[in-house]
């Protein structure tokens, strides 16, 4: 069975894990160095980037989450695009640097500023229901990302970026733990992280809104 770790130093962690259970993987907190062992992906969930990045120079976690990001599947969601981002801006220690894009903290507003919108995705098979809360904006993305999910701005024509995929690393502005819909937990583990999933009963999908705090 694939073991998929989920970064559980704070945020939304809880949601990510009862969306991997549901897709018949397991899934194991990683707090210290050691957890990170034996895992075939990782998922850096929504919370605060900056409390984040604190503890994991604290704890001395950094450059071991460092050495499998570069070398592992990895998705992460709205902190955790932060983290995986080569820029973003008002953060006490540079981000890990591993996805090409630039990345602006809590750019949608504040906590009442957070919105639900229908997200379009071809890897998912289009219209997804994004949630969005104090979600980043993905202001740059490098030649070698592919976008894979985008916001169309309802004051015109124009589209957002909101998820990114570059190799086996992927980036998301929004929440899909937050909703009942594994699609992009399970084209994550099974398309870009290559795993084999077993059967699974998505009804064991416990999820419930754990609240993102991204600072300002």
């Amino acid at each position: 069975m694939p073991r998929v770790g989920v970064l559980s130093l704070q945020g939304d962690y809880a949601c990510h894990r009862s969306s991997i259970e549901a897709l018949g993987a397991t899934a194991v907190r990683v707090v210290l160095p050691e957890h990170l062992s034996g895992l075939d992906a990782l998922v850096m969930p929504g919370g605060e980037s900056t409390t984040m990045l604190r503890l994991m120079e604290s704890n001395g976690l950094r450059e071991p989450l460092m050495q499998f990001v570069r070398a592992r599947p990895v998705l992460g969601t709205c902190a955790g695009v932060i983290l995986l981002g080569q820029e973003a801006d008002r953060l006490p220690h540079p981000p890990l640097g591993v996805l090409d894009v630039s990345v602006e903290r809590n750019a949608y507003g504040r906590q009442i500023d957070s919105f639900t919108a229908e997200v379009e995705s071809p890897v998912v098979g289009g219209g997804y229901h994004g949630v969005f809360i104090r979600a980043p904006r993905i202001r740059r993305v490098g030649s070698r990302v592919e976008v894979v999910a985008t916001l169309r701005d309802p004051a015109g024509p124009e589209s957002t970026v909101v998820g990114v995929r570059q190799g086996r690393i992927v980036g998301l502005s929004f929440h899909p733990e937050l909703t009942t819909d594994l699609r992009f937990h399970r084209w994550f583990l099974e398309t870009v992280a290559g795993l084999e999933l077993p059967s699974a009963d998505p009804s064991l999908a416990q999820v419930t809104h754990a609240p993102d705090t991204e600072t300002p």
